[in-house]
C-alpha cells in the first residue's frame, strides 16, 4: 500500500474509532440523562400516554384524568372542584409542569417511582396497561368546605391539624384557582394561566403555606409559654407585675390597650382575656430576645416546614428590647404563616408536644396496595405538660367568656386565642383578623386551626379576630368533630 492510500486508512479507521466511542458514550454513559432530558419529547410524550393516578381524600379521587384533543399528548389533568383542592394538590399541567403534591409525588402518580418497580414489571408480562398509583391524604373533605365556605370571596386562610398526630386535616388558600384551566398545552391553557399569575388578588398564592403575616395577639399565647417555661410567673391568676401605663424600654412611647380592659397587674388568665398589650409586652421585655427566640424556635419557628410540600419559614428575628417588646404581642419583625400558628394551637392542646404536620396518609400502587403508610412523628416538646395544661385553661377562659365567644361550640370545650394584626405602615392599611384555637371532647382533642382573614373591603372597626376570623374556626372545628361522630 502506497503512502497516500495508507494515510487515508488510518485517517478513515480513526474517524470510524471516534464514531463508536460516541456511539457508546450517548447509548451508555449518557443513557439516563438523555431519556430523562427535559427536552426529550419522547419521555413528555410516554408520561402522558396513559391515565395519571389519583389524590384522594376520605377515600374518593378528588382528581382524573381526560383525553387531549389534537394533541400526542393523549391525557392531561383534571380536577373535581379545582378551586377547593388547589391548595392541596397544586397543578399538573402538560405546558408548565407541576407543583406542590401533583410535583412531589409525581413518580406514584405516573407510576415512575422506583417503589411501583414490581408493579411494573409485572405488567410487562400480564400485558396490562400502565396506570399510576394513587396518594391518600389525611384531608377531611367536610373540614376544607366549612374552610371555603366560611373564608368565601374574602382573602385568607385556614390550617387545620390532629394534634395528636400532626394530620393536616384543612389547608384553605381564598382566592383559589382551577388547575384544570391550563391542565394542557394549547394556547387557550398559556392564556388562562397568564390571567391567573397577572391577577393582583394572587390567586396561585398558597397563603396557608407560603405567606407570612405579623401574628398580632394570638402570639401571646406563645409568650405566655414563654414566661411559664422559664419561671417567670407560674401562677395563672395570680397578679402580675404590669403597670399601666408601661412605656416600651428605651423610649418613650406608652405601649397601647384596646378600650378600657383591666390590664393593669393583670394575672395571666385575665392578660390573655382581654388581650392586654400592657402585659406580654412587658413579659417578652422581661425575658429578653433570646428566650423569646429559644421558645419560638420549639414551636417550630425559624425553619422552613415540610408536610411534604414546603411551607415558608415563619420569623421571631434577633432585635432591640422595643422591637422584641412588639414582637411578644406578635407585632414588629414578628411574621408567621398560618400553618405555623396551627402548629402553636396544636402542641397546646397535645398537652405541649408538637408533632410534625403531614397530608400523604399513604402511597398506593395501581392495585391499591400500600407502598408507604405515614407514621406520626414527634417534631418537638414545645413546653411541659403541667405548663401546656395552664395555657389550655387560660385558652379556655378567651371562648367562654372572654374575646373569643364566637367560637363556641355547645357540649365541646373549645380553646382559643383572637388577634387583629396591624399592617402597613405605622398601621396605615386594614389590619389582618387572626383566630386560633382547638376542641376538645371525650377522647382528647381532635382539632386545631388557625384562620386569618384579610378582608379588605370590611369598615376597619368591623375587623377582629373574634368577629371575622373565630366563626370560621367554629365551624372548621364542629365539621371535624361531626365527621368522626
Amino acid at each position: 500500500m502506497n503512502k497516500p492510500l495508507r494515510r487515508i486508512a488510518i485517517f478513515c479507521g480513526i474517524l470510524v474509532m471516534a464514531l463508536l466511542i460516541r456511539d457508546n458514550w450517548l447509548q451508555y454513559v449518557r443513557a439516563d440523562e438523555l431519556n430523562s432530558h427535559k427536552y426529550n419529547r419522547r419521555v413528555e410524550i410516554e408520561r402522558y400516554a396513559h391515565e395519571r393516578g389519583d389524590i384522594i381524600v376520605d377515600g374518593k379521587a378528588i382528581t382524573g384524568s381526560a383525553e387531549t384533543e389534537d394533541s400526542d399528548f393523549k391525557y392531561k389533568r383534571v380536577w373535581k372542584n379545582g378551586p377547593l383542592w388547589a391548595p392541596v394538590t397544586g397543578y399538573s399541567s402538560q405546558a408548565f409542569d407541576s407543583s406542590q403534591l401533583e410535583n412531589l409525588e409525581d413518580g406514584i402518580l405516573t407510576g415512575n417511582d422506583d417503589q411501583l418497580f414490581f408493579d411494573r414489571t409485572l405488567s410487562m408480562f400480564t400485558g396490562e396497561k400502565k396506570r399510576g398509583g394513587n396518594i391518600v391524604t389525611t384531608l377531611n373533605g367536610d373540614a376544607q368546605k366549612a374552610a371555603f365556605k366560611g373564608l368565601g370571596d374574602k382573602k385568607g386562610a385556614v390550617v387545620a391539624l390532629d394534634p395528636k398526630s400532626g394530620a393536616i386535616l384543612s389547608l384553605a388558600s381564598t382566592p383559589s384557582y382551577d388547575p384544570s384551566v391550563f391542565a394542557g398545552n394549547s394556547m387557550k391553557d398559556s392564556d388562562n394561566r397568564q390571567k391567573l399569575l397577572k391577577d393582583k388578588d394572587k390567586p396561585m398564592l398558597n397563603r396557608a403555606l407560603r405567606e407570612t403575616y405579623p401574628p398580632g395577639s394570638t402570639f401571646k399565647v406563645v409568650t405566655a409559654a414563654a414566661a411559664l417555661e422559664n419561671g417567670l410567673y407560674d401562677d395563672i391568676d395570680a397578679k402580675t407585675e404590669s403597670p399601666l401605663p408601661w412605656t416600651l424600654p428605651q423610649s418613650t412611647t406608652e405601649l397601647k390597650n384596646e378600650g378600657s380592659i383591666p390590664c393593669k397587674d393583670a394575672s395571666l388568665r385575665e392578660a390573655l382575656r382581654w388581650s392586654c398589650n400592657t402585659v406580654f409586652g412587658k413579659m417578652s421585655d422581661d425575658l429578653g430576645n433570646r428566650k423569646m427566640i429559644e421558645q419560638t424556635d420549639k414551636f417550630g419557628f425559624n425553619k422552613e416546614v415540610f408536610t411534604p410540600v414546603r411551607a415558608d419559614a415563619s420569623i421571631y428575628p434577633e432585635d432591640n428590647k422595643p422591637q422584641n417588646a412588639m414582637a411578644g404581642i406578635g407585632q414588629a419583625s414578628n411574621r408567621t404563616t398560618p400553618l405555623q400558628m396551627a402548629m402553636v394551637a396544636s402542641a397546646i392542646a397535645n398537652d405541649g408536644k408538637l408533632m410534625q404536620p403531614y397530608m400523604v396518609a399513604e402511597r398506593q400502587a395501581p392495585n391499591l396496595d400500600p407502598v408507604y403508610t405515614a407514621e406520626p412523628e414527634e417534631l418537638s416538646r414545645a413546653l411541659s405538660g403541667e405548663n401546656a395544661q395552664k395555657v389550655q385553661q387560660m385558652m379556655e377562659t378567651v371562648v367562654e367568656d372572654g374575646t373569643g365567644t364566637n367560637a363556641q361550640i355547645p357540649g365541646v370545650t373549645v380553646g382559643g386565642k383572637t388577634g387583629t394584626a396591624q399592617h402597613g405602615l405605622n398601621n396605615s392599611e386594614k389590619p389582618y383578623a387572626w383566630f386560633i384555637s382547638y376542641a376538645k371532647t371525650d377522647n382528647g382533642s381532635p382539632v386545631a386551626v388557625a384562620v386569618v382573614v384579610e378582608d379588605g373591603n370590611a369598615n376597619r372597626d368591623d375587623i377582629s379576630g373574634g368577629g371575622l376570623a373565630a366563626p370560621i374556626a367554629r365551624d372548621v372545628m364542629k365539621a371535624v368533630i361531626d365527621s368522626k361522630k
